[in-house]
């Protein structure tokens, strides 16, 4: 199991070793994901006493298709912290452990058994899941930032390219789970699945943060950066990738369906932190540029234009969100693509 570095590996691998170890009826691992008052519980692992190879829920479902926290009474007392087991009259055994890391409880583990887990066998699997939560804990420490908890520069270019390497999405037929297509807005703002498969890449940047520091203190300026951290979280969907790139700059790499539908997704968050009260400071604003990620892009390519966005929005009045292309089409910024090729012939 600590063979892998990726953490969609790692829960597979969690499963089949005590699918190895207990023979069960089946072994799942469910994750929490969501907004707090909008939690849902995805599958990140579930292999049956048959299955060959393990079943998840798609990284990029929509929230909608996904069970409701509080429809499993029992699986929230695991999220507690303790171990929870449901008997099924006449048929089963279900044995439910939380998952967590070195931060939180971050979703449960579900072990069904024709007879109950003996107490040797609850023993066994409290210490395969000391050593998951420990290599966990050396994952985050390697790609985490330690402050915010959001991942890091280091591991930005090799998601980026996972990411955008995937195949593109097929058509869905009706009735069928829509997870693996690209992202629409809704009337509320928030994307949901159709057809399609385009990336973005947004650079966030804290106006003036400078003086932040410079007035009140890193103390505070780390605050803001964890409250700002925070409110990413809430403002993006669970499965967008969130970096911190040190200092004041942050990014997230999404999937959508159109420029304007990434710009909507953006210009949230820039409300969000706009009327959020910083303890303290009040009130800060954020310059956010953005781009899509074009095919056989680079992670340099795709920030950098992403950063000339930014460059014109703080050079423009800050608290504004700004797209590349966009810009490009206005005559406002040059396309550097076109003036290479005329260089280059």
């Amino acid at each position: 199991m600590t063979g892998f570095r990726d953490r969609d590996i790692l829960d597979v691998t969690l499963a089949g070793a005590l699918k190895d170890l207990l023979q069960p009826l089946s072994v799942t691992i469910y994750r929490v994901v969501g907004e707090e008052n909008q939690q849902r519980w995805l599958t990140r692992a579930r292999l049956g006493a048959d299955d060959a190879v393990a079943t998840a829920d798609a990284v990029w479902a929509d929230m909608e298709t996904l069970p409701r926290v509080d429809q499993f009474p029992a699986r929230l007392k695991a999220l507690a912290g303790e171990t929870t087991v449901v008997s099924v009259p006449g048929e089963s055994t279900v044995s439910i452990f939380p998952v967590s890391t070195d931060r939180e409880v971050v979703g449960v583990m579900e072990i069904e058994t024709a007879q109950p887990l003996s107490d040797e066998a609850q023993r066994m699997v409290g210490s395969i899941m000391r050593i998951y939560r420990n290599f966990q804990g050396l994952l985050d420490y390697s790609e985490r930032d330690t402050l915010t908890g959001l991942l890091n520069r280091k591991t930005f270019d090799e998601s980026f390219l996972k990411a955008t390497s995937a195949p593109p999405a097929t058509a869905v037929s009706e009735g069928a789970p829509a997870a693996d297509g690209a992202e629409s807005v809704s009337a509320d703002g928030r994307r949901h699945t159709s057809s399609g498969h385009r990336y973005w890449l947004g650079l966030i940047d804290i106006d003036h943060f400078k003086s932040v520091n410079d007035t009140y203190g890193h103390l505070i300026g780390d605050e803001v950066l964890l409250l700002l951290s925070r409110l990413m979280r809430s403002s993006f969907r669970f499965h967008d990738r969130l970096y911190r790139f040190g200092g004041e700059e942050f990014v997230v790499l999404m999937r959508c369906s159109s420029d304007d539908d990434a710009a909507q997704a953006l210009e949230r968050m820039r409300a969000n932190t706009a009327s959020y009260a910083f303890p303290q400071v009040g009130q800060i604003t954020i310059s956010i540029g953005f781009t899509e990620v074009k095919p056989s892009d680079t992670p340099s390519g795709a920030f950098e234009r992403s950063d000339k966005a930014v460059y014109y929005a703080k050079g423009h009045g800050r608290n504004q969100v700004q797209s590349h292309s966009d810009l490009v089409a206005r005559g406002l910024l040059e396309d550097e693509s076109k003036i290479g090729d005329v260089e280059l012939f």
